[in-house]
């Protein structure tokens, strides 16, 4: 018998027996395991640095080992274009078995979860269920309009809030020192007010005492306005996700938070060019000293700066926000950062096995220190690691204060994830800049800004 012939009759001999063998249920293709050539797809956004990306791939390649399953991972260079090809494909039912994204909370995750398209990961949050803050199991337990109920939609790794940073060596040539600084909201920002004044009057310069962005462009805006009501105690929802927004009182809050952003811009301790800034032209402006003091979501700036001990341990200050204008200790505004799997998923239990397998305290925590410190820890415990509690660091050791010491609270989407869609279309922003480059009034722009939120709700 030809040589050739022989093997090929043996092989079909052996596929009939192998596929003859098989149970039922093996035979389901819910049930049935997928080829080794069909690897777990991982679409992951490019970190701020090196070592974040080498984190995820040592993280990746650990699993891959020890569950013997193949993964692929591909890296995004921008959160933007991750989130539209991944809308496009969990449209076309083809979605990657994992995503990760850095503004997934803000826009994807809520809408994704209403409309039944996320898969359950409450087999994955459970047994660990007690590691993580209150604050960010509430961030992924999520409304799905299919089911009717809620449940854990996400998978919660990090977490940011906002910080101030401002130039000790800047302050240091008018006289003034942290000490200096007031803890009380109002006098606080005068504090700045006055810095630039007198900065300016020494050195002819053309410094700005406060960075906020005015731009709807940018994420930091509606993250700044929202932090911003939530000192004024401006509650736009009720605990049950009901609008709130046609109260007298929640529409003159909106309004009094327009104005004391506004007016800050119009008197000109704002940079003008504020309006066009993308995300990162804070950082930057700070970081060229055009600014005595920034706001910003993440500790990217001074983290940017660590290769200069000079600037990072002495120039650089972070401090917390002063106290709200009622006296209370601040309340920070969190945005827990999350991971993605889908109900149409191919490898569905293969993606939970990884997320188990990267929220083991030593994973998750390895990879958050990898990221420079610029995202903390949703699991309290991982805050006693040395990385965090270093009183010598002078920035992470004010975020840990932050989180340790303040209270939190998740954005309005997981009350109702309408709001979702507030804070993608970034209303607030749009009311910012129709006062400042339309010149509406604040009361104008304001109701302009309530319409806007009840269409959106109505779509809902």
């Amino acid at each position: 018998m030809n040589k050739k012939f022989f093997i090929f009759i043996f092989f079909l001999v052996s596929l009939l027996i192998v596929t003859c063998t098989k149970q039922p249920s093996q035979l389901d293709p819910q049930k049935t395991p997928l080829p080794e050539t069909t690897p777990l797809t991982i679409w992951w956004t490019k970190g701020f640095y090196p070592e974040e990306d080498e984190a995820i791939k040592q993280i990746v390649a650990n699993w891959e080992k020890k569950s013997g399953y193949p993964a692929k991972l591909l890296f995004f260079n921008d959160d933007e274009s991750l989130k539209i090809t991944l809308i496009k494909a969990v449209r076309a039912g083809k979605p990657p078995d994992i995503v990760y994204n850095y503004g997934l909370e803000f826009a994807v995750s809520p809408r994704l979860a209403w409309e039944g398209k996320l898969a359950d990961v409450s087999d994955v949050i459970e047994p660990v269920k007690s590691l993580y803050s209150q604050t960010a199991l509430t961030s992924v337990y999520l409304n799905n309009n299919v089911t009717k109920k809620r449940s854990y939609y996400a998978v919660p790794i990090q977490q940011q809030t906002l910080h101030i940073h401002y130039w000790q060596d800047l302050l240091e040539k008018i006289n003034l020192k942290k000490s200096d600084i007031p803890n009380e909201w109002d006098k606080f920002w005068q504090f700045w007010q006055n810095a630039q004044k007198t900065i300016r009057q020494k050195d002819k310069s053309e410094i700005y005492g406060i960075g906020l962005t005015m731009s709807a462009a940018s994420e930091d805006n509606f993250y700044e306005f929202e932090q911003i009501l939530e000192v004024y105690d401006v509650n736009l929802l009720d605990e049950n996700g009901k609008l709130l927004v046609d109260k007298p009182e929640v529409r003159q809050g909106i309004i009094t938070v327009l104005n004391w952003i506004t007016n800050l811009y119009k008197d000109g301790y704002i940079p003008p060019d504020s309006v066009q800034w993308s995300a990162v032209d804070n950082n930057v402006n700070f970081l060229n000293q055009n600014l005595l003091m920034v706001v910003n979501p993440t500790l990217s700036i001074p983290a940017s700066q660590k290769q200069d001990p000079e600037i990072y341990q002495n120039q650089i200050k972070t401090i917390e926000f002063p106290y709200e204008p009622d006296g209370e200790p601040p309340k920070y505004l969190v945005s827990v950062k999350q991971i993605l799997t889908f109900k149409s998923s191919s490898n569905l239990e293969q993606a939970k096995n990884f997320l188990s397998f990267f929220i083991r305290p030593e994973n998750i925590g390895k990879y958050l220190k990898l990221s420079g410190g610029r995202y903390f820890p949703v699991m309290p415990q991982l805050l006693s690691d040395e990385f965090w509690q270093d009183k010598t660091e002078p920035h992470i050791s004010v975020a840990v204060k932050q989180y340790e010491e303040g209270a939190t609270r998740p954005f309005n989407y997981v009350v109702n994830p309408a709001y979702s869609q507030v804070l993608s279309e970034n209303v607030w922003g749009k009311a910012i800049e129709r006062v400042i480059v339309d010149g509406l009034s604040t009361e104008d722009a304001t109701d302009e800004a309530i319409a806007k939120i009840k269409e959106i709700f109505a779509q809902w």
